[in-house]
């Protein structure tokens, strides 16, 4: 199968990059990636782990966590409000 492409309204040529994972190290479950998502393919769920981010932060009682990654379309909207950039996408 080659790699899925579509058109912009525009007429432009777009290739959907997939939602694959999150790096939990760097979520902080705010929830931006969750509210910008219409598709249901993320959900909230408790940390797995405890401690302090890289930069010293303490971490919340949440993160972010790929539930449906069959609804993705690709638009990577997720990706564009996260602060922390955990998001990883893929083109298929």
């Amino acid at each position: 199968m080659g790699e899925i492409t579509g058109l912009t309204r525009g007429g432009a040529a777009w290739i959907p990059r997939f939602l694959e994972s999150i790096d939990i190290n760097k979520c902080l479950g705010c929830g931006r990636c969750y509210k910008v998502c219409g598709r249901g393919v993320l959900e909230l769920i408790d940390k797995p782990f405890e401690g302090e981010d890289e930069f010293g932060d303490d971490l919340g009682n949440k993160v972010m966590s790929v539930s449906n990654p069959e609804a993705c379309i690709g638009c990577e909207a997720c990706a564009r409000v996260c602060t922390r950039k955990c998001h990883s996408h893929i083109a298929m």
